[in-house]
């Protein structure tokens, strides 16, 4: 610490002594002053956090619940013989061919196909029968609806409840209902995606065996307007 100045004259010397005190009392305030400061700072830096945190904290809550309601929905592979309402079921070739194919059933069901197959996948836009009925060939389940009809919130229901792999949902112009689910020679149609049926469609006929080619890969060609 600095020493006082000096002075032989007393009253000088008195002067110099409470302008030294002075001077630390206003270096103490300053650095009171400077402590407040920093820790003011370091409050709000606090208070930043934890709101930043509890934002975060809240932003991933609805992620999961966002994902749990829309997720896709696991499914047991294979054939139990379940008779369903309102399931169509016929009888087709697997050859494969060039150009387009006029089909019996509208989705197709299988027929005759491009031999390049779709990738599995939700898509925003229509896509090519002849490449999407090869995926059926291969075990897939088509999902289509008619986009006029099925939208929002319906939609999003829809696509939760498409398998994880060996699905494609997409939609269909030219449907005579608004939702239509096919697998390899089988079908249904229903009118509303709260139908209990085309869970019990997927259930029995996703991975079934009428697939010519079960188990084949349902990665190929990518249509437009692939999620």
């Amino acid at each position: 610490m600095p020493s006082t100045p000096r002075s032989g004259n007393p009253a000088k010397q008195a002067q110099l002594q409470q302008t030294a005190k002075q001077q630390r009392e206003a270096k103490r305030q300053e650095k009171l002053a400077e402590y407040q400061r920093q820790l003011k700072k370091r409050q709000r830096g606090k208070l930043v956090w934890w709101i930043v945190g509890g934002a975060a904290i809240l932003a991933v809550a609805a992620i999961v619940v966002a994902s749990l309601v829309t997720a896709p929905r696991s499914y047991t592979a294979g054939s139990e013989g379940v008779e369903i309402e309102g399931v169509e079921t016929f009888e087709l070739e697997s050859d494969h061919v060039d150009g387009v194919v006029e089909y019996e059933q509208n989705p197709p069901a299988g027929g005759p196909h491009n031999s390049a197959w779709l990738s599995c996948g939700v898509y925003t836009e229509p896509q090519p029968n002849e490449n999407a009925v090869h995926s059926l060939e291969h075990g897939a389940v088509w999902i289509t609806y008619d986009p006029a009809v099925v939208q929002g919130a319906d939609l999003d229901a829809l696509r939760a409840l498409a398998p994880r792999t060996y699905a494609i949902v997409s939609p269909y112009e030219g449907l005579d209902t608004p939702i239509a689910v096919s697998a390899w020679e089988h079908q249904l149609k229903v009118d509303s995606v709260d139908d209990p049926r085309i869970a019990q469609f997927i259930e029995e006929y996703w991975q079934g065996g009428t697939a010519p080619e079960l188990g084949a890969s349902c990665t190929g060609i990518e249509g437009p307007g692939k999620i």
